[in-house]
């Protein structure tokens, strides 16, 4: 036994001397090897050190999310109805009114209880009651709304100073920057979420009136007229809309940008309507498809392909034609992103264009004007009538066609109606302004007739009827 031990020792000595030879005098040296980086190289990091930089420079909310949780209040909409005919409806020969209830949020905006919301979220209601966060519930009045950006003011007379947010100013809001959505998704109060601004000026409706602030912060049904904050808890839009193809949020959802929706407010609580100003003309983005088309070299920019007469583009010396590069330093690169900072102006407020003339730039100073056209449904653009329109037509009223649907250009063509012509009555109203004009659609009922009177090309009275 002695023996085989021993054997065993000698033999793992005399490996291990062996071994350590060859390291030492026989085995090459190492040398240093450079090796060409790839492609897409992978850096992994080789300590904490880099983690615990990434995680010291996350943003914390805790503060905007404590003060924007506080501002924002629980809006219910009471709305009474007749409902479906019950079987005791049938009997009775009569219908019960009946209750209906909508929810959704608002943003407090000063000390003295004036509250922003949607207009969609207080529309059709007979009772608004609006819940604080303390759970203190009050009731509020409309003050005024505007459909057209889907902006209303509430009022509440609460018996405590308020917490509120401060405006912060929508158009240095940067794509990629953090964002808190807080609001009231399914009567869950006091919900705050993350996300980035995923883009900014989104259209929605097709028709470049709209300029949404996108985001990936997460807003469901009841979010809607709650407050869009930056990392300071500062407002920077109104909670909308959402993409979903199952009425719940599946990815980004919209807001109404802080300086549209401020202009708004103000002009309610100044004036007891909105005052919007417009550039005065029409047109559209440019890419490498309409600019060929257009037979222009620049792919970027708003192409002028009409300007509206007597507006503050006309006055300003703007023609068809012009590229409209930049507005008071903002680039422009689609019609949105016009609609969303004029949405901000007066009328009579100033703004800079920048301009690209047969391939020289200037700088055009334009003064807003009042809008006084409107897209009657199934005959065109309307403009308010001068006194020599009316006089040519031998009209004490009406409003002038400017441009007609091109979808109805020739059945209006081919019954003497064109471009020039006066409407004097729609609806069985008469028709003064543009303003007439809206106003008698708005009360139109679904099931009525479009009824119009008008005078032709050829000074003829004609009247239509469409349903």
């Amino acid at each position: 036994m002695k023996k085989i031990l021993s054997l065993v020792l000698v033999s793992a000595l005399g490996g291990a001397l062996t071994l350590g030879a060859y390291k030492l005098f026989l085995e090459p040296k190492d040398k240093l090897v450079v090796t060409a980086a790839s492609a897409n190289p992978a850096f992994l990091p080789t300590s904490n050190v880099s983690n615990l930089a990434s995680l010291n420079a996350a943003p914390d909310f805790t503060i905007a999310a404590e003060n924007a949780v506080n501002a924002v209040v629980h809006v219910k909409n009471v709305s009474i109805s007749k409902g479906q005919l019950t079987l005791q409806d049938l009997f009775s020969g009569t219908t019960t009114p009946r209750a209906q209830m909508g929810t959704g949020s608002g943003v407090i905006i000063n000390t003295d209880g004036y509250i922003i919301t949607n207009n969609h979220v207080i529309n059709n209601s007979d009772e608004l009651t609006v819940t604080l966060n303390n759970n203190k519930s009050y009731k509020a009045k409309i003050i005024g709304s505007d459909p057209k950006t889907d902006i209303a003011l509430l009022k509440i007379d609460a018996d405590e100073e308020l917490p509120f947010v401060t405006f912060a100013d929508s158009d240095q809001a940067k794509i990629g920057e953090w964002v808190l959505a807080v609001g009231n998704p399914f009567n869950l109060t006091s919900t705050v979420t993350a996300g980035i601004i995923s883009a900014k000026a989104r259209d929605l409706s097709g028709t470049s009136s709209q300029s949404f602030i996108q985001t990936d912060a997460a807003v469901n049904p009841g979010n809607s007229g709650g407050a869009l904050v930056n990392s300071k808890g500062e407002l920077i839009g109104i909670n909308t809309a959402i993409s979903s193809q199952t009425g719940s949020y599946i990815g980004y959802s919209f807001a109404v940008p802080s300086n549209i929706a401020r202009r708004v407010i103000e002009d309610i609580m100044e004036y007891g309507n909105v005052q919007n100003g417009i550039l005065g003309i029409s047109g559209g983005a440019l890419n490498s498809e309409s600019a060929e088309k257009l037979g222009v070299n620049d792919t970027e920019g708003i192409y002028v392909d009409s300007v509206v007469e007597e507006s503050g583009a006309e006055k300003a010396g703007i023609k068809r034609g012009d590229i409209i590069k930049e507005i008071d330093n903002i680039k422009v690169s689609k019609f949105a992103d016009l609609t969303g900072h004029i949405g901000a102006k007066r009328v009579n407020d100033v703004v800079t264009l920048k301009i690209s003339r047969n391939g020289s730039l200037k700088t055009v100073p334009v003064t807003l004007t009042r809008n006084e056209t409107f897209v009657l449904p199934l005959v065109g653009q309307v403009k308010n009538a001068k006194k020599e329109d009316l006089k040519r037509f031998k009209a004490n009223y009406g409003v002038k066609i400017i441009q007609l649907d091109k979808k109805y250009a020739d059945y209006w063509k081919n019954n003497n109606v064109d471009e020039g012509a006066i409407i004097i009555n729609i609806n069985g109203i008469k028709i003064y302004s543009v303003d007439d004009a809206q106003n008698a659609l708005k009360n139109q009922s679904s099931y009525e007739p479009l009824r119009i009177e008008l005078i032709n090309s050829n000074g003829e009275k004609q009247h239509y009827n469409f349903r």
